[in-house]
């Protein structure tokens, strides 16, 4: 069968290859693959050299934003044939530590964890895949092709939970807040903010293709320019950029005990001059709380199909704005002036 195999750290071995089918061990159910999304994180594998391959190889399927439908599923999975199903990244270290243990390998303590597509596992690229049950995702049908959104929504369900678990430190709860960076990890951080009912503002570094426009059907806020200059003091903040001098400017603009979430990473090399003592003096007298957050629990993928299933169909299906083929997925890796989040067919 088909499927998009990658050396990682060598764009020019981007391969659409012939590989063997997927082996049952591999799981009981076994998927046809409809769509594959694209991110930064794949941009790095082909590109930075992030990723590693299974033991023993040089090459790895690629891809771990997927959507599929059941070709084979045993009784009592919980499945059928025709459903609907996203794959879970994160599959728990061996040993394991006390967060695999309990279901919690987004916070893997040893970094033994594997990821499919990504870390020693192949990934969802391939027009069949096999996948154990427990670390599938069964999405109302009527998602269809947006189902391929879950994978990024479930990044953003973690961090707006994990936000609000440090929220019920005192008696108050935000009312404003404040999304950096318009991507769709940007829009998704948005859609759940809009969602629990805050006022929501979106930051970001220009206003080209839909995105301006995208964020205003949410009902909530679009700028551009400066964080210090749009007249915002949020009570939490999810930052989507991983630019990190806008972390340190965030400090300064925030309402008192507020929340800034960090989910983005920049690969820039950049050097900045800040003055760390007086930000570290603001995060003390202000009681602001400022962490990091990355991948998803089961949980997580589950209160994103959630969200999604709640959304308005229509601007859920216009995030994605290109489709292509299997072969050219070295192409799509390079985003235009108006891709929000691009997919690549694989039964095209």
């Amino acid at each position: 069968m088909r499927a998009i195999t990658v050396v990682p750290g060598k764009p020019d071995q981007v391969r659409l290859s012939e590989v063997a089918e997927p082996a049952v061990a591999e799981g009981a159910l076994l998927v046809e693959g409809r769509l594959l999304g694209i991110c930064g994180t794949d941009v790095d594998i082909v590109e930075q050299g992030y990723g590693w391959p299974p033991p023993g190889r040089d090459r790895l399927v690629v891809g771990h934003e997927s959507l599929g439908s059941v070709l084979q599923a045993p009784a009592g999975s919980g499945f059928a044939p025709g459903d609907l199903v996203v794959g879970i990244v994160r599959r728990p270290d061996p040993v394991p530590c006390l967060p695999c243990s309990r279901g919690e390998w987004d916070f893997c303590r040893n970094g033994r964890y594997t990821e499919r597509g990504i870390k020693q596992r192949d990934g969802y690229g391939a027009a069949r895949w096999r996948i154990e049950p427990e670390f599938a995702i069964r999405l109302e049908p009527g998602l269809g092709d947006c189902g391929v959104l879950l994978e990024p929504a479930s990044v953003l369900a973690k961090a707006w939970e994990q936000t609000e678990r440090i929220f019920t430190r005192s008696s108050w709860r935000p009312e404003v807040a404040l999304v950096t960076g318009a991507g769709p990890i940007g829009l998704f951080a948005a859609l759940l903010g809009v969602q629990r009912g805050l006022e929501v503002h979106v930051l970001d570094r220009n206003d080209i293709g839909p995105k301006a426009q995208l964020v205003a059907d949410l009902g909530a806020t679009f700028h551009t320019g400066d964080v210090t200059a749009i007249g915002v003091a949020p009570d939490v903040v999810i930052e989507c950029t991983g630019h990190g001098p806008l972390v340190f400017e965030l400090a300064d603009v925030v309402a008192p005990d507020a929340v800034i979430c960090l989910t983005g990473i920049s690969s820039g090399t950049r050097t900045v001059t800040v003055g760390l003592d007086e930000i570290n003096k603001e995060i003390v007298l202000e009681n602001t709380v400022l962490f990091g957050s990355v991948n998803a629990s089961r949980r997580n993928y589950e209160q994103a199909a959630t969200a999604l299933a709640a959304a308005d169909r229509g601007w859920l299906q216009r995030l994605i704005t290109r489709r292509v083929p299997m072969s050219e997925f070295a192409e799509a890796l390079h985003k235009r002036d108006d891709d929000v989040k691009v997919v690549v067919d694989l039964q095209g």
